[in-house]
């Protein structure tokens, strides 16, 4: 049977619609950073996005009308207003494109491996070439204006070793001490920190530009416990001596105009939801220190409830799409 007609799996279904509508978010996001960025490398930076995610939405297009699949509504120019001052700084904008280029390589590469037909094995690996792209050239930039947060410094072994005592899963006990964090659970507390500190910045600037009282309450109630799961792991790392390293110059504006449609808004916070329950997971199962395992599933319980009440929220106002369904 010739590639052309062989039919969509439902994980290439599932891919297909997941990424164009997280392409679409991401697009109106970078057309309203793109009018105000002042710094010309932040510009370049944004702009490479900008042209990637036109690009890309070309491109799903024609993967659409191929297999007569339904183009999902997605985010259009009415779900951003080019009128709003600015609501980003430019080393959020750079800091934000850098952040999302994990998520996308991370996407992407899940995407990939769900795909078993020849075009979209092309199409997903065409797409983690320019997201690494991106990440490669938005890390640089950052790294250059001195505003690239690198995870904590640590011993580098020097020879290998077994774990020889069961002690050394525990992290609660009354007769002795935790061990200290290794490496493994380092990574990944610096990792939740700097995706915490991203989602806080995020939703206090959805907050203040939001007209609806329910969603301001959301974005404040998000902004809360991004705010106590930062300390959480921050304080985890201090106490163990060591410093979790932040920017200060990476924020937002005090532009209380309605930037982005409510629908935007909910969805790209659901998006960063998801991202955050998974990973919490994959941080619980490569943490051997039970104190951090217990945290990650119960605060990974916590966005779950978050995520489910915008859901509840998106449904109520006829903001969330279906995806495709099996029949």
């Amino acid at each position: 049977m010739s590639q052309s007609n062989i039919k969509l799996t439902s994980s290439e279904i599932a891919s297909l619609w997941t990424s164009y509508l997280n392409n679409c978010m991401s697009k109106q996001v970078l057309t309203h950073m793109i009018q105000y960025v002042k710094d010309r490398e932040i510009a370049d930076v944004i702009r490479f996005a900008f042209r990637f995610a036109q690009k890309q939405g070309k491109r799903f297009e024609t993967v659409f009308q191929k297999d007569e699949f339904a183009i999902p509504l997605g985010f259009s120019e009415a779900d951003v207003n080019t009128k709003a001052p600015a609501l980003f700084t430019d080393s959020f904008c750079l800091a934000y494109i850098n952040h999302m280029a994990k998520a996308g390589l991370l996407a992407y590469g899940g995407f990939l491996a769900m795909s078993t037909r020849e075009d979209l094995i092309a199409f997903f690996h065409h797409g983690l070439h320019y997201t690494s792209k991106l990440y490669h050239l938005s890390t640089s930039i950052l790294e250059k204006k001195g505003l690239l947060v690198c995870a904590p410094y640590t011993s580098i072994p020097k020879e290998m070793d077994y774990i020889d005592n069961k002690k050394y899963l525990s992290g609660y006990s009354l007769f002795h001490k935790k061990r200290p964090l290794n490496a493994v659970e380092v990574s990944h507390l610096y990792m939740n920190t700097q995706t915490n500190n991203m989602g806080l910045k995020i939703t206090m600037a959805f907050a203040q530009t939001t007209t609806n009282k329910k969603v301001q309450a959301y974005m404040l109630r998000g902004r809360d416990i991004s705010q106590k799961h930062l300390k959480i792991f921050t304080d985890t790392l201090m106490n163990e001596g060591i410093q979790n390293p932040n920017s200060s110059d990476i924020g937002v504006t005090n532009s209380t105009v309605r930037t982005f449609s409510d629908k935007l808004m909910m969805f790209h916070i659901g998006l960063l939801s998801a991202a955050g329950v998974g990973n919490y997971a994959m941080a619980g199962g490569a943490s051997q220190r039970s104190d951090l395992l217990l945290n990650y599933e119960r605060l990974s319980m916590e966005i779950g409830q978050y995520a489910k009440d915008g859901a509840d929220l998106m449904i109520e106002n006829k903001w969330l799409e279906q995806p495709p369904p099996t029949k």
